[in-house]
């Protein structure tokens, strides 16, 4: 998709002699024109809701928050947050989760820890611990097991008494710390997010104090408190969340007469992730960004007339 975008903005500026664009500075256009867009998918979601509250919404194929929706659903992930100290875990970034968050939709606590320890021996799929009873422990298919040093997660596929099976080979080495959580709906337990003044004056008694059953937890900078504080190993708190896309990168290798070439192998390339129905506006708003850039006005109102045209033929 990048380079058939990427080719339309050099064919429409190379037609009217508008200029032309390294593929650095598309890139940084690319970047701001795909958070453009993604951005926008919340607020013209919220615009379809209060449509279909005023029932001016169709549905089947008429429906078009469900379009919304599935776009907003690409970059929705559900992964454990590292463990920082105390009751805090820290937040989706790129050095633990692999990615920077948008938006934390929900929190859920893993509320009944089955057993921990250190694994003594390594086997394909299996977490072993010859000093574990995990038949009397009540561990069962479905439960959670986390490796808490290498931060890596599986389900329990099987159970011995000193053997899990799981669905991944996450036990690679020895000695490495585990965990098992209940892995059923009824031990897992959605925390409600509260602010900072709230959980003060929720804590102050013993009626309203959050719990196992009815936990909660407050947002900072880079961390999540949860509340019990009882909560306080990796494995503990799941995420879900929506992510920023990724950093959209038209790669090329360069032949003797200095004419960059697209290579889709390179290790750094990376595509837009929105769908290829708003390859059209990411046209139009790169070429706004283009305009700006080499100063030509002519261009930059181009790309607004069509996006404004567009814009208003979704509405």
């Amino acid at each position: 998709m990048i380079d058939s975008v990427r080719n339309t903005v050099l064919s429409t500026l190379n037609k009217n002699n508008y200029g032309y664009i390294s593929p650095s500075d598309f890139n940084l256009y690319a970047k701001q024109a795909q958070l453009d867009i993604f951005e926008n998918y919340f607020y013209q979601y919220n615009y379809q809701i209060n449509k279909e509250n005023a029932n001016l919404s169709g549905t089947g194929y008429a429906d078009i928050t469900k379009g919304y929706e599935e776009s907003i659903d690409i970059f929705s992930v559900s992964k454990l947050l590292y463990y920082d100290s105390g009751n805090k875990f820290f937040t989706p970034s790129q050095t633990t989760t692999s990615d920077d968050y948008y938006l934390l939709n929900s929190i859920d606590v893993f509320i009944n820890l089955l057993g921990s320890g250190t694994n003594t021996s390594t086997n394909a799929n299996d977490l072993i611990d010859s000093g574990a009873d995990f038949v009397a422990s009540g561990v069962s298919v479905g439960d959670i097991v986390t490796n808490t040093t290498t931060k890596l997660t599986a389900e329990v596929t099987g159970v011995a008494v000193t053997t899990l099976a799981i669905d991944a080979n996450i036990f690679l080495a020895t000695p490495n710390n585990y965990a098992v959580y209940g892995g059923g709906v009824s031990e897992r337990k959605v925390a409600e997010r509260v602010s900072q003044n709230k959980i003060t004056m929720l804590n102050s008694s013993l009626l309203t104090a959050p719990s196992s059953t009815f936990p909660a937890y407050t947002l900072g900078e880079t961390t999540v408190s949860i509340f019990p504080k009882t909560f306080n190993t990796y494995g503990a708190v799941r995420c879900q969340y929506i992510r920023y896309p990724n950093e959209p990168k038209w790669t090329y290798v360069t032949l003797t007469d200095g004419a960059p070439v697209f290579n889709a192998s390179a290790g750094d390339y990376q595509d837009f992730e929105i769908p290829l129905s708003d390859g059209p506006t990411l046209t139009l708003k790169i070429l706004q960004y283009a305009g700006m850039s080499i100063r030509e006005i002519m261009a930059t109102q181009f790309g607004q007339g069509l996006e404004a045209a567009e814009t208003q033929n979704e509405k």
